[in-house]
Parts: structure tokens; C-alpha cells; sequence
């Protein structure tokens, strides 16, 4: 008798399940999306935020502190000058975290004269394919760690020993220099005098510092100053977990951390455990994490997924308050169906279970088509604002499910009182 009673649930008041059906697909959809996002919301906002520059930066030690003149450091003994290596800037594709490190760029910096003016000029990586020892080869380079760069003219191409240049917006404007012009570099080495010329491929736009540079190849400028290998610094772009307190107490002092917890942070994706391991492979550098991208990051996650968990539960409860709205009305319905049935001996139990059980199916449809729903909806919420389709995560459909089902039955509460509060006299005398 119960199995033909849910039968005939679905021959009859067929718009009424439809929309019990679409409020909990509503509901659902929307949970799904914003879970989806969030399980690759870390991820995705990091590469947002590494377009934005690098957040280690890697330096020697030194018995002085250096100050910094358009980027050139400054003050110091003379001789006390020290350096890295190239082969130091590979070192850190080996550490534990090396699929994390996204790009990186070594700098060597020197002060020389371009139209008798004074000038920065910076050797560094553009886009250049390097190989470390284990043979796996990357590109790395400014190109994509300063991306927000606006380029008149072209970037230079793997350039190892070439005399090509790329020139500050600012110089360019104060020598009249524009692309394809060949500019004479004058260099004071150790009292020695070096002159070379390069031809310029392109005009910096930045807004910040690199408009008053000079960019070449590294390799050249080491050649051009006889410097062999030496670099001064690297910076590094790396994906990373957010800062806690864990990272933060790790920042202050790593040997406060006990055994436990010092695997856990150094097996944790935090931009100062990345710092930590570039120090273990490099000796005597220096990795200092950019504190204002960490931080920056750390709260608009926090922000983003308690925005998302807003949105979700303001979704999950209007969907509740619209089951409840539909439940009720049809409970009104059928009163005289529900009076019916006490008054030949059911009991109110027996009514419950057979009001929850249609609202049961009701919500497993809705739940699986607000799963498929809200996959679709993230993907295009992943294109539209990262650009990178979000992936359907099958494992959050049981999940999403359960959800529909505890939405619907929660909204079905108040008209499941009206069923137990009615008097089948009054109700089969009018």
C-alpha cells in the first residue's frame, strides 16, 4: 500500500513536483559551483597573483647592508661586493618543492653611461630554455615573471651572448631612443673602460623602476665585465599555501617548531618553507619571502571563501524556504487525502514517513541534476575568471546529495506539523 501510494505521487500534481525538483536543483547547483571553485581557488588565485611579480627573492649573505639605487646596491667596503652563480639560479628547480617554482630570474646589475647619462643596466634571463643537471629543461625569464610589462616592440628571445637591449620607457624618452636604434654602453670596471653596442628590440612600459633601466642578456653582460658566472640576485615565483599560524610561527624562529610540527610546515607549500629549502641547496644565500604577496594572498582567500560560504548558505536556505512553500501547499491539497487516512487507522507516523519519502526522491533528482548543474556553472565561472576550466569533481556529487536531502527535509518540517496538527473530523466534514 505505501509503494502505491508514492506511485501515485508521481501521476498526480505534476507542476508542484517539478518546482520541488528545480528549488532543490537551485539550491544544489549552486553549492556544487562554489565548492568546486573553492577546492581549486588556492591554486588559481596563486597563478593570478604570480602574474604579478615574484614573492622570493634571493640574495648573498653579506658582512654589509647594502642600499639600493634604481636596483644597483650600493655602499659596502670595496671588495665586499659578493655574489651568486648561474648554476645557484638552477639549483632551485631541485629542491622539494621545484614543481611549485613556476619561473625565476637572476639579475646582475652595473652602472654605465648611455649619451654621457648615467644608467642602470640589468642582465637577466628573458625567455631563456635552461637545463639543470638531472636534464629536464625549462623556460624561465622576465617575460613571464614581469607579465605585466607592456612591450613597444619585442622581447628578446633566449638570448644568451647576444647585443640586443630592451630600454626603459623614461631612458628611451630622455636619449630618444626607439626600437631597432643601436646605443653605444660605456662601462668603468675596476678602472678599465668597455664599450658595446646593442641594438634595441623593444620599449619598457611598467610604472615602476624598470622604466629608468636597461635590460640584456645575462650572458652578455657577464662576457662584456669579464664577470664569469656571478649573479647578484634571483627572483623567484612560486605557488604557495596560504600564511597561518603555523607559517607565521615558522617565520619567526624554525627552531621553536617541535619535530611534528616542523614536517609539517616544511612539507606545507608556505612561501617561508620554500625560502628555507632554497637556503639548504644554496649556501650562503639568503631567501627572503615578499611578506606583501603572502600576506595579500592568505586574506583574499580568505576573503573569496567566506564570500563563497555566504553565498552558498544564502542558496542552501532559500532553496529550503521554497521546498517548505511547496510542501505546505501541498499538504493543503491533500488534506482531506491526509484525514482520510487517520480516520481508517493511520497513523501519524505512517504519514510522516510516506510525506518524507516522496520529498526524499524529490531531493536525490534535484540533488544529482544540481550536481551536473553547478559543474557546469564553475567551469564557466573558472574560464570567465581565470581563464582555466574547473574540473568536474566527482567526488562532491554523494556529497551534494546528502545535502539535498537534508535541505529538503529541513524545509519540509513546518508543513509536516500542519500533517500531524490536522483533526480528520474536521477536516472530512468540511
Amino acid at each position: 500500500m505505501f509503494f502505491r501510494l508514492i506511485k501515485r505521487t508521481f501521476t498526480k500534481g505534476f507542476k508542484s513536483k517539478v518546482l520541488a525538483v528545480a528549488a532543490i536543483m537551485l539550491g544544489t547547483s549552486m553549492a556544487t559551483a562554489m565548492l568546486s571553485i573553492s577546492m581549486d581557488i588556492g591554486d588559481k588565485m596563486n597563478r593570478e597573483l604570480k602574474s604579478y611579480g615574484s614573492n622570493i627573492v634571493v640574495k648573498p649573505e653579506s658582512a654589509y647592508i647594502p642600499a639600493e639605487i634604481n636596483g644597483v646596491e650600493i655602499g659596502g667596503k670595496k671588495g665586499n661586493r659578493k655574489f651568486l652563480t648561474g648554476e645557484d639560479a638552477l639549483k632551485i628547480k631541485m629542491i622539494f618543492w621545484r614543481h611549485n617554482i613556476v619561473d625565476l630570474a637572476p639579475y646582475l646589475s652595473m652602472q654605465t653611461k648611455v649619451k654621457g647619462r648615467k644608467v642602470t643596466v640589468k642582465g637577466t634571463w628573458f625567455d631563456d630554455e635552461v637545463r639543470i643537471s638531472s636534464g629536464e629543461k625549462y623556460r624561465l625569464g622576465i617575460k613571464d615573471l614581469k607579465s605585466w610589462w607592456e612591450i613597444k616592440g619585442e622581447w628578446i628571445q633566449n638570448g644568451k651572448s647576444k647585443n640586443l637591449a630592451m630600454v626603459g620607457k623614461k631612458i628611451a624618452s630622455e636619449n630618444n631612443i626607439s626600437k631597432g636604434d643601436l646605443i653605444q654602453l660605456k662601462f668603468n670596471k675596476d678602472g678599465e673602460s668597455i664599450e658595446k653596442e646593442v641594438k634595441v628590440t623593444g620599449i619598457i612600459s611598467s610604472g615602476d623602476e624598470a622604466e629608468n633601466q636597461i635590460f640584456v642578456p645575462l650572458k652578455f653582460l657577464q662576457s662584456a665585465l669579464h664577470m664569469g658566472n656571478k649573479i647578484e640576485k634571483i627572483e623567484v615565483s612560486a605557488l604557495t599555501s596560504p600564511v597561518n599560524d603555523l607559517a607565521r610561527k615558522a617565520g619567526n624562529d624554525p627552531e621553536s617548531l617541535t619535530a611534528e610540527e616542523f614536517e609539517t610546515w616544511y612539507c606545507t607549500a608556505y612561501a617561508n618553507s620554500i625560502a628555507y629549502q632554497i637556503e639548504e641547496v644554496i649556501p650562503g644565500a639568503v631567501a627572503e619571502q615578499v611578506r606583501q604577496i603572502s600576506e595579500s594572498e592568505s586574506k583574499i582567500l580568505s576573503k573569496i571563501n567566506l564570500l563563497m560560504i555566504l553565498v552558498t548558505i544564502a542558496a542552501l536556505i532559500s532553496s529550503s524556504l521554497g521546498i517548505s512553500s511547496i510542501m505546505t501547499t501541498k499538504v493543503l491539497e491533500r488534506r482531506q487525502e491526509i484525514g482520510l487516512m487517520k480516520a481508517i487507522g493511520a497513523e501519524d507516523i505512517n504519514i510522516v514517513m510516506f510525506f518524507l519519502a516522496e520529498i526524499v526522491i524529490f531531493a536525490f533528482a534535484g540533488g544529482v541534476l544540481g550536481f551536473f548543474l553547478g559543474s557546469a556553472f564553475a567551469n564557466i565561472i573558472g574560464i570567465k575568471v581565470f581563464s582555466i576550466p574547473v574540473a568536474m569533481k566527482l567526488l562532491l556529487a554523494p556529497f551534494v546529495v546528502i545535502l539535498a536531502v537534508i535541505i529538503a527535509v529541513v524545509g519540509s518540517i513546518s508543513p509536516l506539523k500542519i500533517v500531524l496538527k490536522l483533526d480528520p473530523a474536521e477536516v472530512l466534514h468540511g
